[in-house]
């Protein structure tokens, strides 16, 4: 497994726990401030990690087509 693919999943996973913790009623404020920032952080990350690999891919796309049918 490629080394991008499982950071992106670790990622995951720790936004899904991050998400968790926001929905305890017994949050801190400090604590709730401190993980929402970090959750935003992760958001942005894997946000553009999904648009580096939909660019790639749209790349990727473009370049079969070309080879498949080279007269356009």
């Amino acid at each position: 497994m490629p080394a991008k693919h499982v950071e992106f999943d670790k990622k995951m996973q720790k936004l899904q726990k991050i998400v968790l913790e926001l929905e305890k009623k017994d949050l801190p404020l400090e604590k709730g401030v401190r993980l929402f920032k970090e959750g935003m952080e992760l958001t942005r990350s894997c946000r553009e990690q999904l648009e580096k690999a939909r660019h790639e891919l749209s790349i990727c796309s473009k370049d079969s087509d070309i080879q498949e049918n080279p007269d356009g």
